[in-house]
């Protein structure tokens, strides 16, 4: 028995312990354990640092204030408010768009187009919408002989007020509609993190 129990005490250490808990080498059983800690934390710590890159790629790398925010009804109702007065005499009250919309006009340019399911708008990311809202057509998208009857609202309205108006084109959009422009959003943020 006395074998045994020597054979125990080689194997456990003094008091029962594991070898890795024994104080033979001078540390403590806390100090013993901080390298099994740093194998835990490591892996949960880069997962949470990852998983924040993620977050914040996951708006395309976008200025946070060009997110559109569609299910913010504060935001909403000031969105409602200047798309009536800024931006339904060419896109219609009810997002509708002109006639004709993709057949430039006798002026060489691209009628309003509809805003609503029917149209490209979703198409864009949030970032693309903002900047064309902000800058115009031309400036947005760096092409300097583009003419366009879209003007730019940089001056005019404050980057919160695009926003808002934005999103609350974005908010009329139906369910499967605006899912897909989150997609669309979400495929820029994987390209953005490339």
């Amino acid at each position: 028995m006395h074998a045994e129990s020597d054979a125990f005490t080689a194997r456990a250490g003094p008091a029962g312990r594991g070898a890795s808990d024994s104080l033979i080498d001078g540390r403590s059983g806390l100090q013993s354990m901080t390298p099994r800690i740093a194998w835990i934390a490591t892996p949960i710590v880069l997962a949470l640092v990852l998983a924040g890159v993620a977050f914040l790629a996951s708006n395309g790398g976008a200025d946070p204030a060009s997110v559109l925010r569609p299910d913010d009804a504060k935001l909403l109702m000031a969105g409602e408010r200047i798309y009536i007065e800024r931006c339904a005499s060419c896109h219609g009250a009810r997002l509708e768009g002109q006639p004709e919309w993709r057949t430039r006009g006798p002026d060489g340019l691209l009628p309003a187009p509809p805003h609503d399911a029917s149209g490209h708008t979703w198409h864009h990311a949030d970032d693309v919408l903002f900047r064309i809202t902000k800058y115009g057509v031309a400036k947005a998208a760096n092409l300097a002989d583009y003419r366009s009857a879209m003007p730019g609202f940089e001056g005019v309205l404050s980057d919160e007020d695009i926003l808002a108006v934005l999103s609350w084109i974005k908010s009329r959009w139906p369910a499967s509609i605006r899912r897909q422009h989150d997609e669309i959003n979400a495929r820029q943020a994987s390209q953005s993190a490339r």
